[in-house]
Formats: C-alpha cells, structure tokens, sequence
C-alpha cells in the first residue's frame, strides 16, 4: 500500500504540532523542519483543521495546535481521513470494474491485506507516534541545526558518493 504525499505530510504536521505540547507551530516552522513548501503545508493544515485535528489561531503570532489530545488522535482514522481511496487495484474501488471479479480470489486477498495495514494503524495514536519525544523534539524543534533539508521532504539528509566517504 502506498500513501500519498498528502497524508505523509499530514503525519508529520501532527507529530510535529504534539511535540509542541500546546505551544503554537507555525507553518514556517514545519517547513523548514521537514524541508516542504509552505504552500503543500497550507492545504494539508486546512484540511486537518476542517477534519478536527488543528485549531489555527489567526493573526501574527498566531500558529496551529491540536485540537485533541495526541492519545486520542488514531492514526487509521487519519490515514482514512486523508486519502481518497484505499483500493490498492481497481475493483476494490468500483463494482465492474472486472470480468472475473465475482470470483476474483486475488481481490479478496487484497482486500484482506489492505484491512490488515488499516489494522495496524488502528492500533496506534499521535502519542505512540511521539514517544521517543526528547530525541524527535531534538531532531524538529531545535531551529539551530545544521543539517536542515533545503529542498525536498525528506527530514533524511541527502548522501552523495562524496559524504559516504
């Protein structure tokens, strides 16, 4: 199965707002943390704040928080919220969609497979995701380090032939 930029980003736009423990958190600031463009963060942030998971506060010194508590924010729900599909093939989607569908076995070996992944998601929150809370506060919220993404999304620094060295 595989996610979409959307909810990647929405991932980390929670876990890193439930670092802040209420504090706000800009949007500048989950840009640079992540090395994503202010303008993929702002659609994915109004889109949480519409689905319940932020509170944005307006203004100069404003921000975004959670709106409730990381243990009550299920990842499953959020993966759901923010993809639009979770048919891995076609006829998971839409009815018709194949001649052999009625006896597909692959189809609902699929299906299964994709219950599975939901089930696992099912079984964590926000704050499961933030547990090693010193060492991602480290990684995310200490503005001074010196190998912040410049471009990409990827938090991972970029290793060339010349840094493995």
């Amino acid at each position: 199965m595989r996610l979409t930029l959307h909810t990647d980003f929405a991932l980390r736009v929670l876990i890193q707002v439930a670092l802040n423990d209420g504090k706000l958190t800009t949007i500048n600031d989950i840009a640079q943390s992540f090395g994503i463009s202010k303008p993929h963060l702002m659609k994915v942030v109004n889109f949480l704040g519409q689905k319940g998971y932020l509170t944005t506060v307006r203004g100069r010194n404003g921000g975004i928080r959670l709106m409730p508590e990381p243990r009550r924010i299920n990842i499953g729900q959020v993966v759901r919220d923010t993809e639009e599909t979770l048919a891995v093939i076609g006829c998971l989607g839409r009815k018709g969609y194949c001649c052999i569908e009625r006896v597909c076995v692959l189809r609902g070996v699929l299906r299964d497979a994709t219950d599975a992944f939901l089930a696992v998601l099912d079984a964590h929150t926000l704050a499961d995701l933030i547990e090693p809370q010193k060492t991602l506060s480290s990684l995310l919220l200490d503005r001074h380090r010196s190998l912040r993404p410049r471009t990409g999304y990827s938090a991972v620094p970029y290793v060339t032939e010349t840094t493995r060295k």
